[in-house]
């Protein structure tokens, strides 16, 4: 169809639209809001990173399994004030000389999980445990705070 014919060629829209199409065609080998490599990595690695997380009336319970994973292996963070990061990467063996692989079917590579602590949580008394690739990260909870009490004000004459 030819704009020119219709009289709107030369239209602030006609020309906005126009680049619009020309900016899509040119970048149409790339996306445009593309996530980093550490994000989809980071993504993948909570995706695979099973956990459970329980509630006590003292605490919360984080449970994560992190199978080959040794605790020296292990990190936990607390970041921004209540964020709560459990990370720990599990490398493939060194091949022995003579030996290769006919399957590989286990995992390795990063393992993350990510977990937003609640206002309750005491970030100061946090413990964690691993045993037989199983990672307990115990959150001791803040006591309630005080109710406050009523606050008499004196009534004075004028």
């Amino acid at each position: 169809m030819d704009f020119r014919l219709m009289g709107i060629d030369n239209t602030p829209l006609f020309h906005t639209l126009q680049h619009m199409m020309d900016i899509s065609g040119e970048e149409s080998d790339k996306p445009v809001n593309a996530p980093s490599r550490k994000y989809v990595r980071d993504a993948k690695a909570m995706a695979a990173t099973p956990a459970d997380v329980k509630e006590y009336p003292n605490s919360y319970v984080f449970i994560v399994d992190m199978p080959g994973l040794k605790s020296g292996d292990i990190k936990v963070q607390v970041e921004e004030d209540n964020l709560l990061m459990i990370s720990g990467e599990r490398k493939r063996e060194e091949e022995k000389e003579g030996a290769k692989y006919i399957r590989m079917e286990r995992r390795v590579g990063k393992l993350m999980r990510k977990f937003t602590l609640p206002e309750n949580a005491n970030t100061d008394a946090i413990s964690a445990v691993c045993q037989d690739g199983v990672l307990t990260v115990t959150v001791h909870k803040l006591p309630p705070p005080e109710p406050k009490k009523p606050k008499t004000i004196e009534v004075k004459i004028a």
